[in-house]
C-alpha cells in the first residue's frame, strides 16, 4: 500500500531514520553539525558599525546575487489579514509526537512510550508532559496530521522554512524573507528577526535580495549578560562622530551614484545603510532587543526558572533559556517585527526518547503556555500567530535502543492566535501514530494558510531571474478546519 508520501511504505517497525547513519545519544551527526553553524548577518544593520570598504564590498557582492523579484501582470488577490506578525517556535531535529501533541494511550507500549496522559478543558488529551499547554488549549488549535515528504534533517528543514523541497535548479526565499519582501517592516525594528540565529539547513534568501534575510541576533538571550552586539555602537565611538560618520557616508554614495554605478545596488547598498542607522539610533529598537522594563512576573510565566529533570556537566539542573526567548520575540512583534524565528532544543532522539524528553520538555510546555497566555492579557493573541513547528515527527514504534526514529508521514504542530480557532484538534493519526486517519494536511497547506492570515496572496508569483514566475506556495490550500 503506498503512503501518504507517494512512496512505497514502510513498515511501522523501520527505523525509517533516513540519511543519518548510525545514531547515537546526541542524534545524527551530520544534524549535530549542520545545526551548529553560525551563519552570516544578513540583514541591514551590519552596516551600522563603521563599514570598511572590504565589508561594503562584500554587501555589495552579496546584493549583486540577488535577482529582481516582481509581481506578475496578473496581480494577486486582494485578502484582509488577520495577523499583523508571526512567532514561529521550531524545535530542530524531529520533535516526537507520541510524547507531546498526539499520545497514543491505548496502543501496545512499543508505541506508546513512556508517558501518560492528562486532559484539557474540553476533554481532548495531550502527553503528560504538556501540562500547562492543556491549560491553555482553548486557544489554541493541534494539528495531529501533518504530511511532510522526507525524513532527513536538511531536506526537510528547507522544506518546513522555504516551501518547497530543495531542487538542484533553484534556491528558493525562506517564509520570514517573503514576508518581508511582501508586506515591508512596520516601523524601524527589522521585519525578520531570527533568535538566535538563523537554521543552518535553511541558507540564505534565494531568489530574493539579501536585503530580505534574517536579522540574526548572534547572542542567546536565556544566557546572562546577554547583547546583541550589533546593535551597539563600538567602544570609544560617541554618537556624534558617528553622525558624522554616516553624513561623510552620504556624501560618497552621492558620488558614487554620480557615477552611473548600478542603481539597483546603490539602492540595497542604501537599505543596508538607513536599517542600520536606524537601529542603532533608535530608543524604540534598543529596548526592544532587551528586557528593560520587563516584569519579573514576565519571566516566572514563561518559566525562565523551569529546569529539565537532566543534570548537567555540572551536576546542577539548568533553566533551558527558552523563557528569555518567546519574551524577546514578543517584544519584538510588539514592536513591529513581522516574523520572528525562536529556535530551542535539539529532538533527535533515535536513544532514549524519554530522557530527551524529561530534559527539554518541561521549560517547553510553560513557555508555550506562558507566550499564549502572555499574548491574550496584553491584546496581542489575536494579531499574532504562534505557531510551533519541527521539520517531521518521530516513528511510531520505540527503536531497540528506546529511541525513536525519523518519521515524516504524519506528526504534529500546533497553532494559536492572529485567526486561529480555540479549542481545536484538527486531523487525526491512525491508533499507533503513523499515518493520517484523518483530514491529512501536507505541510504546504499549513504555510499557504500562515501566508493567507498575513494576508498574503501565496498563489501569486514572484518572477526569479528576471524571467521565471514562480507561486509563492506551489499547490497549497487553506486549512479551514482550523481557522477562526
Amino acid at each position: 500500500m503506498p503512503s501518504v508520501n507517494g512512496s512505497k511504505a514502510a513498515s511501522l517497525d523501520e527505523s525509517a531514520d533516513g540519511m543519518c547513519g548510525r545514531p547515537d545519544r546526541s542524534g545524527c551527526a551530520r544534524f549535530r553539525a549542520t545545526s551548529s553553524r553560525r551563519t552570516v548577518l544578513q540583514a541591514g544593520v551590519l552596516g551600522g558599525l563603521g563599514l570598511s570598504l572590504g565589508d561594503m564590498l562584500r554587501l555589495e557582492a552579496r546584493a549583486q546575487e540577488r535577482s529582481t523579484a516582481a509581481y506578475t501582470a496578473s496581480g494577486a488577490r486582494a485578502i484582509e489579514p488577520k495577523a499583523l506578525s508571526v512567532i514561529q517556535l521550531n524545535l530542530p531535529g524531529g520533535f516526537p509526537h507520541h510524547e507531546s501533541f498526539d499520545p497514543k494511550p491505548e496502543a501496545p507500549v512499543e508505541y506508546r512510550g513512556s508517558f501518560g496522559v492528562i486532559k484539557t478543558k474540553h476533554g481532548d488529551i495531550l502527553s503528560e508532559n504538556l501540562p500547562k499547554t492543556a491549560e491553555v488549549c482553548d486557544h489554541v488549535a493541534i494539528i495531529r496530521s501533518v504530511v511532510g515528504k522526507i525524513p532527513d534533517h536538511g531536506l526537510a528543514t528547507y522544506h518546513l522554512f522555504k516551501g518547497y523541497p530543495p531542487t538542484a535548479v533553484i534556491d528558493y526565499p525562506p517564509m520570514g524573507s517573503v514576508v518581508s519582501h511582501e508586506l515591508g517592516g512596520r516601523g524601524v525594528i527589522p521585519p525578520y528577526i531570527a533568535i538566535p540565529n538563523a537554521e543552518g539547513f535553511v541558507g540564505g534568501t534565494g531568489f530574493l535580495s539579501s536585503a530580505y534575510g534574517p536579522f540574526e541576533l548572534n547572542a542567546d538571550p536565556g544566557v546572562k549578560g546577554f547583547k546583541v552586539r550589533d546593535l551597539s555602537l563600538p567602544s570609544g565611538l560617541a554618537l556624534d562622530r558617528f553622525d558624522r560618520r554616516q553624513k561623510a557616508r552620504e556624501v560618497i554614495q552621492r558620488k558614487i551614484r554620480r557615477l552611473e554605478a548600478d542603481p539597483a545596488t546603490l539602492d540595497t547598498m542604501d537599505g543596508f545603510y538607513q536599517n542600520a542607522y536606524g537601529l542603532l539610533t533608535s530608543e524604540q529598537a534598543q529596548k526592544a532587543f532587551g528586557f528593560e522594563g520587563e516584569p519579573e512576573d514576565s519571566f516566572k510565566l514563561y518559566g525562565s526558572e523551569v529546569t529539565g529533570l537532566v543534570k548537567g556537566p555540572d551536576g546542577r539542573f539548568h533553566p533551558k533559556g527558552l523563557a528569555e526567548r518567546l519574551i524577546l520575540a514578543r517584544r519584538l512583534v510588539e514592536a513591529g517585527s513581522r516574523f520572528v524565528t525562536v529556535t530551542y532544543g535539539g529532538w533527535d532522539s533515535h536513544v532514549d526518547v524519554k530522557r530527551n524528553c524529561d530534559d527539554q520538555m518541561a521549560p517547553l510546555d510553560h513557555a508555550i503556555a506562558g507566550l499564549v497566555t502572555d499574548l491574550a492579557r496584553r491584546g496581542m493573541l489575536d494579531t499574532t500567530l504562534v505557531w510551533v513547528t519541527s521539520e517531521f515527527g518521530r516513528t511510531p514504534k520505540v527503536n531497540s535502543n528506546s529511541g525513536r526514529d525519523h518519521w515524516a508521514r504524519c506528526y504534529s504542530m500546533l497553532m494559536a492566535g492572529g485567526g486561529i480557532a480555540g479549542g481545536v484538534i484538527h486531523g487525526a493519526s491512525d491508533p499507533v501514530g503513523g499515518e493520517p486517519a484523518r483530514d491529512a494536511v501536507p505541510l504546504e497547506h499549513l504555510q499557504y494558510t500562515v501566508y493567507h492570515l498575513l494576508g498574503i496572496d501565496a498563489d501569486k508569483e514572484l518572477v526569479a531571474f528576471g524571467t521565471r514566475p514562480i507561486e509563492i506556495i506551489k499547490d497549497g490550500a487553506l486549512v479551514k478546519g482550523i481557522l477562526a
